[in-house]
């Protein structure tokens, strides 16, 4: 089901369930997997892989070039997986370095003019709103929210289920479990909604919100907070993954 006016490259590998809307470009090293759908006017190019059932809409521009200056060749990719849906003016890039990717997981939705740049690592059931923006080298784990225009800052990382308010600037890490909002963000309290929309249980919930109070709340250095809470909070895998998060960060945590 390829419309008329598309043009698409003969040696791309586009599934025959797929539809290929009015004028879509679909570069040479393009793979399409089985019932992707295509609207109308959207580009894919590059080396770019997408999995199953993903759904693109107008305008669209998926696997272009890195903008990233410091580009100096070779085959650099994009690598989608399955069930995404990309809604209009949406970008995705390639990576940069030679044999590097851009990833993204499935059961994303992307809404309007959503930005992802070079070297991103995105997981799966990932909500980014209109005009959000990551910047290159970004890793977002699973579940999380970005609000409206949330704009990240190269080589940060998002935790999985945290939530950013609308317009917030992030120049700093995202703990798992947490709200962030603001400019710059500030960490306002744990994702109680969303912990408990996804079947977390109380005990979860409630050691959760026991060690964003030691982190946040407290004046304790971050390596104190960090014993604290494994001193004094069930060792629960959410607990353990919060604090290897953050012991894992590199440009701190947003406070």
């Amino acid at each position: 089901m390829v419309h008329s006016t598309a043009i698409v490259h003969p040696k791309a590998n586009v599934a025959s369930s797929c539809e290929v809307g009015p004028y879509c470009v679909i570069g040479e090293h393009v793979k399409l997997g089985e019932h992707c759908r295509l609207h109308s006017h959207v580009v894919i190019d590059g080396h770019t892989r997408l999995g199953q059932a993903n759904e693109i809409f107008p305008f669209a521009t998926i696997g272009k070039k890195t903008q990233d200056l410091k580009w100096k060749g070779g085959v650099t990719r994009l690598e989608i997986g399955d069930r995404n849906v990309f809604r209009e003016g949406v970008t995705i890039h390639c990576a940069t370095g030679d044999g590097d990717a851009t990833v993204i997981g499935s059961d994303n939705l992307m809404l309007t003019y959503v930005h992802i740049a070079h070297d991103c690592k995105l997981g799966s059931h990932i909500i980014m709103s209109g005009y959000a923006g990551l910047a290159g080298h970004v890793a977002v784990e699973d579940h999380a929210i970005l609000g409206g225009y949330t704009a990240v800052h190269q080589f940060c990382r998002v935790g999985k289920f945290a939530m950013t308010g609308g317009c917030s600037r992030i120049p700093q890490d995202v703990a798992p479990f947490m709200i962030v909002e603001g400019n710059p963000a500030e960490t306002r309290t744990i994702n109680k909604i969303g912990l408990e929309r996804n079947g977390f249980s109380g005990e979860a919930v409630a050691a959760l919100r026991q060690a964003y109070k030691i982190i946040f709340r407290e004046e304790l250095s971050v390596p104190n907070a960090l014993l604290k809470i494994e001193s004094e909070l069930p060792p629960l895998p959410e607990v353990r993954h919060l604090v290897q998060f953050i012991r894992a960060s590199e440009r701190g945590i947003t406070k």
